[in-house]
Protein backbone atom coordinates (compact mmCIF):
# COMPACT_ATOMS: atom_id res chain seq x y z
CA UNK A 1 0.00 0.00 0.00
CA UNK A 2 2.75 2.52 0.88
CA UNK A 3 4.44 1.67 -2.46
CA UNK A 4 1.30 2.92 -4.22
CA UNK A 5 1.15 6.07 -2.08
CA UNK A 6 4.78 6.86 -2.89
CA UNK A 7 4.20 6.33 -6.61
CA UNK A 8 1.16 8.61 -6.53
CA UNK A 9 3.11 11.33 -4.70
CA UNK A 10 5.96 11.12 -7.23
CA UNK A 11 3.47 11.29 -10.12
CA UNK A 12 1.78 14.36 -8.62
CA UNK A 13 5.11 16.04 -7.92
CA UNK A 14 6.47 15.39 -11.43
CA UNK A 15 3.16 16.51 -12.95
CA UNK A 16 3.64 19.88 -11.24
CA UNK A 17 7.37 20.04 -12.16
CA UNK A 18 8.27 20.10 -8.47
CA UNK A 19 11.53 18.88 -7.01
CA UNK A 20 11.72 16.94 -3.76
CA UNK A 21 13.12 20.13 -2.21
CA UNK A 22 10.09 22.12 -3.41
CA UNK A 23 7.74 19.58 -1.82
CA UNK A 24 9.85 19.49 1.33
CA UNK A 25 9.67 23.28 1.68
CA UNK A 26 5.87 23.24 1.33
CA UNK A 27 5.25 20.34 3.76
CA UNK A 28 8.08 20.64 6.31
CA UNK A 29 8.93 16.97 5.58
CA UNK A 30 12.59 16.24 4.84
CA UNK A 31 13.72 15.56 1.28
CA UNK A 32 15.31 12.29 2.47
CA UNK A 33 12.01 11.13 3.95
CA UNK A 34 10.06 12.13 0.83
CA UNK A 35 12.57 10.30 -1.37
CA UNK A 36 12.24 7.12 0.70
CA UNK A 37 8.45 7.47 0.66
CA UNK A 38 8.34 7.78 -3.13
CA UNK A 39 10.46 4.63 -3.44
CA UNK A 40 8.21 2.69 -1.05
CA UNK A 41 10.91 2.34 1.60
CA UNK A 42 8.95 3.95 4.44
CA UNK A 43 5.41 4.64 5.57
CA UNK A 44 3.73 7.96 6.33
CA UNK A 45 1.43 9.20 9.08
CA UNK A 46 -2.00 10.45 8.00
CA UNK A 47 -1.33 14.02 9.21
CA UNK A 48 1.84 14.18 7.09
CA UNK A 49 0.01 12.71 4.10
CA UNK A 50 -2.67 15.38 4.56
CA UNK A 51 0.05 18.06 4.24
CA UNK A 52 1.03 16.56 0.88
CA UNK A 53 -2.62 16.34 -0.23
CA UNK A 54 -3.04 20.02 0.69
CA UNK A 55 -0.04 21.02 -1.43
CA UNK A 56 -1.55 19.28 -4.47
CA UNK A 57 -5.09 20.42 -3.58
CA UNK A 58 -6.46 16.89 -3.66
CA UNK A 59 -8.63 14.81 -1.39
CA UNK A 60 -6.74 12.56 1.03
CA UNK A 61 -8.76 9.61 -0.29
CA UNK A 62 -6.90 9.84 -3.62
CA UNK A 63 -3.95 8.01 -2.04
CA UNK A 64 -6.09 5.05 -1.01
CA UNK A 65 -8.18 4.47 -4.13
CA UNK A 66 -7.13 1.36 -6.04
CA UNK A 67 -8.85 0.51 -9.34
CA UNK A 68 -10.89 -2.66 -9.35
CA UNK A 69 -9.63 -5.50 -11.52
CA UNK A 70 -12.46 -7.88 -12.33
CA UNK A 71 -12.35 -10.51 -15.04
CA UNK A 72 -15.49 -9.31 -16.85
CA UNK A 73 -14.75 -7.03 -19.84
CA UNK A 74 -18.15 -5.33 -19.57
CA UNK A 75 -19.04 -2.51 -17.15
CA UNK A 76 -22.79 -1.99 -16.88
CA UNK A 77 -24.13 1.53 -16.33
CA UNK A 78 -25.32 0.67 -12.81
CA UNK A 79 -21.92 -0.86 -11.91
CA UNK A 80 -19.92 2.28 -12.68
CA UNK A 81 -18.07 3.45 -9.56
CA UNK A 82 -16.35 6.66 -8.56
CA UNK A 83 -12.63 6.16 -9.02
CA UNK A 84 -11.41 9.44 -7.52
CA UNK A 85 -12.33 13.05 -6.84
CA UNK A 86 -9.80 15.80 -7.68
CA UNK A 87 -9.79 19.24 -6.07
CA UNK A 88 -13.49 18.82 -5.25
CA UNK A 89 -14.11 19.74 -8.91
CA UNK A 90 -13.51 16.59 -10.97
CA UNK A 91 -15.34 13.31 -10.34
CA UNK A 92 -13.74 10.35 -12.16
CA UNK A 93 -15.66 7.15 -12.87
CA UNK A 94 -13.81 3.96 -13.80
CA UNK A 95 -15.03 2.54 -17.14
CA UNK A 96 -12.99 -0.65 -17.21
CA UNK A 97 -12.89 -3.70 -14.98
CA UNK A 98 -9.42 -4.73 -16.08
CA UNK A 99 -7.00 -1.80 -16.03
CA UNK A 100 -4.00 -3.90 -15.01
CA UNK A 101 -3.49 -5.45 -18.46
CA UNK A 102 -4.64 -2.64 -20.80
CA UNK A 103 -2.75 0.17 -22.53
CA UNK A 104 -5.58 2.73 -22.41
CA UNK A 105 -7.08 4.34 -19.31
CA UNK A 106 -10.76 5.23 -19.99
CA UNK A 107 -12.83 7.37 -17.60
CA UNK A 108 -16.07 9.27 -17.46
CA UNK A 109 -15.37 12.62 -15.82
CA UNK A 110 -17.83 15.11 -14.39
CA UNK A 111 -16.42 18.63 -14.17
CA UNK A 112 -18.24 20.74 -11.60
CA UNK A 113 -18.80 24.47 -12.18
CA UNK A 114 -16.08 26.91 -11.11
CA UNK A 115 -15.74 30.68 -11.27
CA UNK A 116 -14.57 32.35 -14.49
CA UNK A 117 -11.91 34.33 -12.65
CA UNK A 118 -10.29 31.16 -11.34
CA UNK A 119 -6.67 30.77 -12.46
CA UNK A 120 -6.18 27.52 -14.41
CA UNK A 121 -2.62 26.22 -14.28
CA UNK A 122 -1.55 23.91 -17.09
CA UNK A 123 0.32 20.67 -16.50
CA UNK A 124 1.99 18.09 -18.74
CA UNK A 125 2.92 14.42 -18.55
CA UNK A 126 3.88 11.62 -20.90
CA UNK A 127 1.39 10.09 -23.30
CA UNK A 128 -1.76 11.11 -25.16
CA UNK A 129 -5.23 12.24 -24.14
CA UNK A 130 -8.51 11.99 -25.98
CA UNK A 131 -11.63 13.70 -24.66
CA UNK A 132 -15.17 13.67 -26.02
CA UNK A 133 -17.77 16.06 -24.60
CA UNK A 134 -21.03 14.33 -23.70
CA UNK A 135 -22.82 17.17 -21.92
CA UNK A 136 -22.14 20.83 -21.10
CA UNK A 137 -19.49 23.30 -22.25
CA UNK A 138 -15.86 22.58 -21.34
CA UNK A 139 -13.11 25.17 -21.57
CA UNK A 140 -9.91 23.43 -22.71
CA UNK A 141 -6.46 25.00 -22.46
CA UNK A 142 -3.72 23.58 -24.70
CA UNK A 143 -0.43 25.47 -24.71
CA UNK A 144 -1.36 29.16 -24.93
CA UNK A 145 -4.72 28.50 -26.63
CA UNK A 146 -8.20 28.36 -25.11
CA UNK A 147 -11.07 26.40 -26.68
CA UNK A 148 -14.73 26.06 -25.72
CA UNK A 149 -15.88 22.51 -26.46
CA UNK A 150 -19.57 21.61 -26.83
CA UNK A 151 -21.41 18.27 -26.79
CA UNK A 152 -20.10 16.14 -29.67
CA UNK A 153 -16.75 18.01 -29.79
CA UNK A 154 -13.53 16.13 -29.12
CA UNK A 155 -9.83 16.80 -28.67
CA UNK A 156 -6.86 14.46 -29.09
CA UNK A 157 -3.65 15.97 -27.73
CA UNK A 158 -0.12 15.05 -26.81
CA UNK A 159 0.00 15.15 -23.01
CA UNK A 160 3.54 16.56 -23.22
CA UNK A 161 1.99 19.95 -24.09
CA UNK A 162 0.83 22.05 -21.14
CA UNK A 163 -2.94 21.56 -20.83
CA UNK A 164 -5.89 21.69 -18.46
CA UNK A 165 -9.64 22.24 -18.51
CA UNK A 166 -12.34 23.98 -16.54
CA UNK A 167 -16.10 24.46 -16.43
CA UNK A 168 -17.12 28.13 -16.33
CA UNK A 169 -20.85 27.43 -16.64
CA UNK A 170 -23.39 26.73 -13.92
CA UNK A 171 -24.04 23.14 -15.09
CA UNK A 172 -22.00 19.94 -14.81
CA UNK A 173 -19.84 18.99 -17.81
CA UNK A 174 -19.62 15.25 -18.58
CA UNK A 175 -16.86 13.95 -20.79
CA UNK A 176 -15.26 10.72 -21.86
CA UNK A 177 -11.48 10.74 -21.39
CA UNK A 178 -9.02 8.13 -22.60
CA UNK A 179 -5.33 8.41 -21.69
CA UNK A 180 -2.18 6.54 -22.54
CA UNK A 181 -0.10 5.29 -20.95
CA UNK A 182 -2.29 3.55 -18.40
CA UNK A 183 -0.52 4.19 -15.08
CA UNK A 184 -2.21 1.11 -13.58
CA UNK A 185 -0.93 -1.38 -16.15
CA UNK A 186 1.28 -4.00 -14.58
CA UNK A 187 4.68 -3.98 -16.15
Amino acid sequence: MHDDIGKKIKELRKGKDMTLKDLSDKTDLSTGFLSQLERGLTTIAIDSLQKIADVFEIDLGYFFVVPKNKQDDIVRHHEKEIFKIDNSKFIHYQLSNSLMDKDMFPRLIEVLPSSDDEDVEGYSHEGEEFIYILEGILTLYVGDKRYDLYPGDSAHISSNVSHNWSNYTNKIVRLLAVNTPNKFKEK
